[in-house]
């Protein structure tokens, strides 16, 4: 069978159990990377299955060591403090309240790589604070799905670079700037745009009541010690300190999670570990069948036949291409469009700084998290503030749609120039 058609069978396989049998979505990759391999007379392939599966191990470990960080700062009352002093320092200036709400929502993203863990972490904390200060119910379930998939977009985390840079063996450094560039503006306009007209300043005595329960006069400075020595130790492993051993995010956010058990109200930390790690499991194993999928697509010359086709594309269709396909795919899976998709144009754009194409390029995908079937933003999102239908909460995320998607596609073309400046 034809390198192409083998890859158009992997991804209809995959579309059909995902949407048709709404089979798990690392399950319906695993059984699509298996039908590529009968397809292209590999057999069952088990040894390129198991390493496949394993592509992607040292983001498994980091996605579930900041699950299980998420989940201290919220068990241990840390989360529920911080945006309640945060929103009593900022809630009589409308400009900046909104843009720290903004940066509350987009923080559990920005930490774990995951808009889903944003939405179900800080949503539920910061919706109701929204609505009562005036914002509808409807806008502010698209802030926060916004706002998460901005997270998911933004430093120290992207697993959708990480994807990408795992297919072209890029190393996952230096993307701080590059990833600011893209998330910063896109994130003030947004949530000026979104809550200006409707938000409403309080008095104090409202907004005291409007906040989730703070332990801040119970623990003082410590509260936030676990945050303060995740940051510390991210900005350590950037330098070479004498003694001090690069320790890598998964082991930087475990020393976090302990620090946690120690700072704020007791909790069982074992308990606190499954129901992370049971949020966390879906995104596990979407990556582990992620990386069947490119090692079968690689094996088979998949691959090879779509990164060709794509270099043979004229600039324009290119960028055609990138704007429609990767958003589109994105509807089934975020991380499947990164790595089925991402990869091959990422090899296509070659010639430009990968650094900064993976950036512009996880922008892009990571639109997908709006678009149906999944929706899984805007549909969990939509959940938060209680509305039953997600399609009503898409209507006001367009417009902030199209503004990251002009931002991702502008960075690309842009991409020569941003190289000598940055």
């Amino acid at each position: 069978m034809p390198d192409s058609l083998i890859l158009l069978l992997m991804v209809a396989v995959f579309v059909l159990l995902a949407t048709v049998f709404k089979l798990p979505m690392g399950i319906s990759l695993a059984l699509s990377a298996l039908a590529g391999s009968l397809a292209g007379g590999e057999g069952i392939a088990l040894r390129h299955l198991v390493e496949g599966a394993f592509g992607f191990f040292d983001i498994i470990l980091i996605i579930a060591s900041a699950m299980i960080f998420m989940k201290v700062l919220q068990e241990s009352g840390i989360l529920d403090s911080l945006v309640a002093a945060i929103l009593r320092a900022f809630y009589k200036n409308k400009i900046l309240l909104l843009l720290t709400v903004m940066l509350l929502i987009m923080f559990p993203g920005m930490i774990t790589g995951s808009s889903l863990a944003a939405v179900l972490s800080t949503g539920p904390l910061i919706a109701p604070v929204l609505i009562k200060l005036g914002l509808p119910r409807l806008k502010a379930a698209a802030f926060i799905a916004v706002g998460a998939i901005l997270g998911m977009i933004a430093p120290p985390v992207n697993i959708l670079v990480m994807i990408m840079g795992g297919g072209v063996d890029m190393p996952y450094v230096g993307l701080t700037l590059p990833l600011l560039i893209i998330t910063v503006p896109p994130a003030v306009i947004i949530a000026l745009w979104l809550g200006t007209k409707d938000l409403r300043i309080v008095s104090r005595e409202e907004m005291q009541f409007l906040l989730p329960a703070s332990l801040r006069e119970k623990y003082g400075f410590r509260l936030y010690l676990p945050l303060l020595v995740v940051l510390v130790l991210m900005v350590l492993q950037n330098f070479r300190i004498g003694p001090i051993p690069d320790l890598g995010l998964p082991a930087i956010f475990f020393v976090g999670s302990l620090t946690g058990l120690f700072c704020g109200r007791r909790f069982n930390f074992f308990k606190a570990t499954q129901k992370a790690m049971e949020e966390a499991m879906p995104i596990l194993s979407i990556l582990a069948g992620v990386g069947m999928f490119i090692q079968v697509m690689t094996l088979t010359g998949g691959r090879g036949w779509a990164v060709m086709t794509f270099l043979a594309l004229p600039p324009a269709l290119l960028y055609l291409s990138i704007a429609v396909s990767m958003p589109l795919f994105g509807g089934v899976s975020a991380f499947g469009s990164a790595s089925v998709l991402g990869v091959p144009f990422l090899l296509a754009l070659i010639e430009k700084n990968a650094l900064i194409t993976s950036s512009a390029l996880s922008a892009i995908v990571g639109i997908g998290d709006l678009m149906p079937p999944a929706a899984m933003a805007a549909r969990f999102s939509a959940q938060v503030v209680g509305e039953k239908n997600f399609f009503r909460v898409l209507r006001h995320c367009m417009i902030p749609a199209f503004l990251i998607l002009a931002m991702g596609i502008g960075v690309l073309l842009l991409a020569p120039l941003l190289d000598k400046v940055i």
